[in-house]
């Protein structure tokens, strides 16, 4: 088996937007280096002050190396074939994938990272970054923060990593369902091992234990493996990547119920990755109020914290639709509903009835708004064999969710309750609900009231 060992030096975080300054590679054939290619590279952009500060290699330095599209033909050639071999390797692989494809070439090298390979063989040592396990096992490294100096203390951790009975861990990691190659440098391989193939809820965390991502998965394993399996040179995948260090879940009967509890801990948590829904959703509410004449009113307006609407919609669209059905059905005024907003006149106002004649069909469009909200549950899996899921919905909106046993007789919405969980209604659940109960409709159980 022939190793390439690469170190690189680059002017940020990820590819998808940054350059290489230097590359070292050492080809090692299990036993010594049989080749060795190192070059500075002109990135064709500035070098960032800090990074020059820490690396040392300034932009008069580069001026006259060669671009990565002049070496990328000779370095194919040395990375081809081989095992790929880095300290946390899916940095440096990430950028030489995308650089390469850049230039015509598609790199696709089995992964070796010496920073998880080490862990396996040195399980004690305070720290895994190359300087300190360098300090650790006295293993001479120079000119730190240079590609050249860098990947020569991997050729040596390697080689000291192989005369320590590496080999069976090497060979465990090769294997294509092993998970090493890909996953992130700081998360065990154990904690993906253990993960059940259920639904539920996961949510990443970072170095200090904050959640940084929340999802939900119908199989646990499968969707928490996907997100590593595939190593983008995007900013946002790179900075995701390095900051996984620990998983936790919680277990669902259903993916409906996991679902849920996602849209719950998102809004609740605000995890830094989940960009798509963290947005505040608008809600728009139905409002009665009496004006000065004494006629009740009706109005579609943003939800306000101290106002109790009748009923709320997700879009303002449903509101209005739901208030000209109100409108036709019982003969309400579109002027004082607030969808004719045609200026009112003094022949326009001898039109309607006294108010009480006018607010008592007012008060039967509410009352059969209310009678014709829907109350019902939706039965699922549960986590145990001896339990069920229910979700219910009251009156149109989203009262709760939990587990209750198979043999509960379900006939009582105030007893079940008691032993369902609360929930935060939105217009983002009650649609899912719906939708599944829809589809679903030997799972629903109505309640007449």
């Amino acid at each position: 088996m022939i190793y390439a060992i690469v170190d690189i030096e680059t002017t940020g975080g990820y590819a998808a937007s940054n350059g290489i300054t230097e590359i070292a590679v050492f080809v090692h054939d299990g036993t010594k280096v049989i080749d060795h290619f190192e070059t500075l590279v002109n990135p064709l952009q500035p070098i960032p002050y800090f990074i020059q500060t820490m690396t040392g290699i300034t932009d008069a330095m580069v001026a006259d190396a060669p671009s990565f599209e002049e070496v990328a033909a000779q370095l194919f050639a040395l990375l081809n074939d081989k095992v790929f071999i880095a300290h946390n390797v899916n940095f440096d692989y990430s950028f030489l994938k995308h650089q390469l494809l850049q230039c015509g070439y598609e790199l696709s090298a089995k992964k070796l990272c010496t920073v998880r390979l080490t862990r396996k063989v040195f399980t004690a040592l305070p720290s895994y970054s190359l300087g300190n396990i360098c300090r650790s096992l006295r293993i001479p490294i120079e000119n730190r923060h240079r590609a050249g100096g860098d990947a020569w203390a991997t050729v040596q951790l390697f080689e000291m990593l192989l005369h320590h009975n590496a080999q069976p861990h090497i060979e465990q990691f090769l294997k294509k369902s092993s998970k090493e190659q890909y996953l992130p440098l700081h998360l065990p391989k154990e904690q993906i091992e253990q993960l059940p193939r259920k639904p539920g809820v996961y949510y990443f965390r970072n170095q200090k234990g904050k959640v940084v991502y929340v999802g939900k998965a119908r199989n646990l394993k499968q969707r928490i493996s996907s997100h590593f399996t595939h190593n983008g040179a995007g900013r946002q995948k790179q900075e995701f990547i390095r900051n996984v260090h620990d998983i936790s879940y919680q277990l669902c009967g259903t993916e409906l119920m996991a679902a849920i509890l996602e849209e719950t801990e998102i809004k609740k948590l605000w995890p830094i990755y989940n960009t798509s829904r963290k947005q505040v959703s608008i809600q728009y509410g139905l409002y009665v109020f009496e004006d000065q004449r004494g006629y009740a009113r009706l109005a579609i307006e943003r939800k306000r914290k101290h106002l109790h609407p009748v009923h709320t919609f997700g879009l303002l669209w449903d509101g209005y639709r739901l208030l000209w059905n109100m409108i036709e059905r019982h003969q309400l005024s579109p002027r004082l509903c607030f969808v004719d907003k045609t200026k009112e006149t003094g022949d326009s106002a001898d039109q309607y009835d006294e108010p009480v004649i006018y607010n008592q069909r007012v008060e039967r469009a509410l009352q059969t708004l209310h009678d014709e909200l829907p109350t019902f549950a939706v039965l699922g899996d549960g986590v145990e064999d001896a339990q069920q899921s229910c979700l219910l919905i009251e009156k149109g909106k989203f009262y709760g969710m939990g587990y209750i046993p198979r043999e509960m007789k379900i006939k009582d919405v105030a007893k079940l309750k008691k032993v369902l969980t609360p929930f935060h209604d939105n217009d983002f659940i009650r649609d899912m609900i719906y939708r599944y109960a829809e589809t679903n409709p030997k799972q629903r159980v109505n309640f007449s009231e």
